[in-house]
């Protein structure tokens, strides 16, 4: 049964099994009390689903999870924290505001500053270092 998938990488990583756990007691509990007739506990249980998910996405951005797409195989172990800087195509990491690559750039990269021309050279300076 293993091979039926070939040499992929199935993307299983902290993030996406704990959140997949954590959905599933949701969605179970949710289904008990839909079967005992508790209303309050169909809430309760589609809640703590979502939670699921929120619970994956923090993992993911606190670096637990993956990039979409296939991996390079160094990569497939579940203890590669890859995403801190952001997933280029990951929605995860583009709706909390990450680029790719943006952390690892470093502060060297950043522009400089503009200064008007009429500036003093020490004006210039003070404007360019940081606080």
């Amino acid at each position: 049964m293993s091979g039926i998938h070939g040499d992929y990488d199935m993307g299983h990583t902290v993030a996406g099994w704990t959140g997949v756990g954590i959905a599933l007691t949701g969605f179970a509990g949710a289904g008990a009390a839909l079967c005992a007739a508790w209303l309050p506990g169909v809430w309760i249980g589609l809640g703590v689903t979502a939670l699921g998910g929120l619970v994956s996405w923090a993992l993911h951005l606190a670096g637990w999870g993956k990039p979409s797409g296939v991996r390079p195989r160094e990569q497939w172990d579940w203890r590669v924290k890859d995403p801190m800087t952001g997933h280029g195509d990951c929605l995860g990491c583009r709706l909390a505001g990450r680029r790719a690559g943006s952390a690892a750039r470093g502060p060297a990269a950043r522009r400089p500053a503009l200064v008007p021309a009429h500036r003093t050279a020490a004006l210039a300076q003070a404007d360019r270092t940081p606080a």
